[in-house]
């Protein structure tokens, strides 16, 4: 078990490493005739260093991770941090919130460094942050106290339920578990969101009068069009649909809105209506379900297995080491689930795209497109390995090709 353990750790980081190698050298010295008109020489020379620069980045993030993993694992640290956390409290569930509370802690120090480094000297060289000390570490504390609050009392209720009914916990908790996602899908932007955005109900105007009138074409009852403030971050645009139902919300960045024309904006919106039209939301988050009660159901037959436990260098079973060495072992089948995922999303995309083009301008939708991924310093000859395991939307070239029959 423990050598299993070893070997998906590290076939999981060499597969990342091969597949960030690979799309690196992927770059090509000239771009293909549909896009070749986003970026000038100067313009492709400041993305391909964006790229190689993130890409190093994440090198050294994911090596550091997968060092300190393997270390943790082989010096039995893991197993002596559970020791520990039931010498400070006898009650089962305190040692395991202390447990898992220290390696929240413990992980955040690792990545904090990290993040600082993306933001204030990457993403500030090439002209994409706007965020100050004091606003990253703002947000830094409200992410603490919102993971202190939903995910400590999420495992607090896994965990009663383990106490409670024994190797049936799974039922309970992909019950709960499907509810609260349903309610985070539903008011994700009426509740999260507003923590750390401002989101403003677009004014009368112009825009809001072209956008009423193409959802009035398309049947989509518009009741929640809002902009964000995303500007006061990055200087990234983009635009998303939340919600189910009446909960329903359209967001524009106030970013994409600075950059973009109103057919462009039009465009934009007229494909998350697409996403809406098509039940995407709808079947993304049933199959999200699915997959998170196929996951549990797999964890009871794990999660008391001593055998696991000892590959984490404890002599007795282990709840924690139990779900510990799962979350390692499941790598595989989730890397799979998300691969399905994703070709999902992108396929989803490819309607989004088709409904915008159909029901208001292939053209405009392509303009917006284009320019997004300019003002992005997108890549935009991903290798097609890379765009396979990692991209849920399909690549800029693939699709403008796919626009190009409306």
């Amino acid at each position: 078990m423990f050598t299993l353990i070893i070997g998906i750790l590290i076939a999981g980081y060499v597969l990342d490493l091969v597949l960030n190698i690979i799309n690196n050298k992927h770059r090509v010295k000239v771009l293909p005739d549909e896009i070749k008109d986003i970026y000038n020489d100067e313009q492709y020379a400041k993305s391909s260093a964006y790229e190689n620069i993130n890409s190093k980045l994440d090198l050294i993030k994911s090596t550091v991770s997968f060092i300190i993993t393997i270390i943790l694992i082989v010096t039995g640290a893991f197993a002596a941090l559970d020791q520990w956390s039931h010498t400070l409290s006898s009650d089962f569930m305190y040692a395991t919130l202390i447990f898992f509370g220290v390696l929240f802690i413990g992980s955040d120090i690792i990545n904090l460094p990290f993040s600082i480094y993306k933001t204030f000297v990457i993403e500030e060289k090439f002209g994409f942050n706007r965020t100050t000390p004091a606003l990253f570490i703002m947000d830094q504390i409200k992410g603490y106290l919102l993971a202190i609050f939903l995910g400590g009392s999420l495992l607090a209720v896994f965990i009663l339920f383990y106490q409670l009914t024994g190797k049936s916990f799974w039922i309970y908790a992909w019950v709960t578990f499907s509810i609260v996602s349903v309610l985070l899908s539903m008011f994700y932007t009426s509740v999260i969101l507003p923590l750390f955005n401002k989101l403003t109900p677009m004014p009368a105007g112009k825009l809001r009068s072209s956008i009423e009138e193409y959802c009035a074409k398309a049947g989509f009852k518009l009741d929640n069009l809002f902009i964000m403030d995303g500007s006061k971050r990055s200087t990234r645009a983009n635009a998303f649909f939340s919600g189910l139902g009446a909960r329903k919300k359209i967001v524009l960045f106030d970013s994409l809105i600075e950059k973009h024309s109103e057919e462009e904006l039009v465009a934009v919106l007229a494909h998350e209506v697409g996403h809406y039209k098509r039940k995407h939301t709808r079947t993304t988050l049933i199959l999200s379900v699915l997959q998170m009660g196929f996951m549990l159901f797999l964890l009871s037959w794990f999660v008391e297995d001593a055998v696991i436990a000892q590959a984490f260098g404890s002599e007795t079973k282990s709840f924690v080491l139990g779900l510990l060495g799962f979350t390692i072992l499941y790598t595989p089948v989730s890397l799979i689930t998300s691969l399905v995922m994703n070709v999902l999303s992108r396929k989803h995309e490819y309607e989004a795209d088709a409904f915008a083009a159909t029901t208001y301008q292939a053209f405009a939708l392509q303009s917006a497109l284009k320019k997004l991924s300019a003002d992005n310093l997108s890549n935009l000859t991903p290798h097609p390995a890379y765009v396979f395991f990692y991209y849920s939307h399909p690549t800029l070239l693939q699709r403008l090709k796919a626009l190009k029959q409306y």
